[in-house]
């Protein structure tokens, strides 16, 4: 277990929202524990029903906590995958948006579970850690027109030049 995970609360389907998260990115199933048959706590969930799910997405420790309904996801905070080129972000874009996904402005997507996602190239973030604060400010402007992000425009843009 990593010294630090988020643990993201889930209504009941935390296993599967794992397994999907798994599916798509590559990673793996840790550790399943379940409610105890005598259910102490003030969650809804019968017991012997999944608690937690314990999983691993490119080496970093996440906890699936089948908490009940009560808390639910929102933009305040979101998972951003550093993608290696456009056709990786286009692969996690369609994966997460299906089955009940949304996109959002500037390449944020919602998965089907309600979890937020920045799906964004490397190339784009070496953009923002150059000191050229015109390109950085054209390469924003053309991000917000956008719903998934093309880094081909984007790059364009930081540039100066036309997509």
């Amino acid at each position: 277990m990593s010294k630090i995970s988020p643990c993201l609360w889930f209504d009941g389907n935390g296993l599967e929202a794992a397994n999907f998260y798994v599916s798509v990115f590559g990673g793996t199933i840790d550790h399943v524990s379940y409610y105890p048959e005598e259910n102490p706590s003030p969650s809804p969930l019968a017991g012997g029903s999944v608690l937690l799910v314990e999983f691993t997405l490119f080496g970093q420790g996440y906890q699936a906590l089948n908490g009940g309904p009560q808390f639910t996801f929102d933009e305040a905070i979101s998972l951003s995958v550093a993608c290696e080129d456009q056709a990786e972000l286009d692969r996690y874009f369609d994966a997460l948006t299906a089955d009940g996904g949304k996109d959002g402005p500037c390449g944020w997507v919602t998965d089907k579970y309600g979890l937020s996602w920045q799906l964004v190239t490397r190339q784009i973030m070496a953009n923002y850690q150059t000191d050229d604060n015109a390109g950085i400010a054209r390469m924003m402007q053309a991000m917000m027109t956008m719903r998934k992000l093309d880094t081909a425009a984007m790059q364009a843009a930081f540039e100066g030049k036309s997509a």
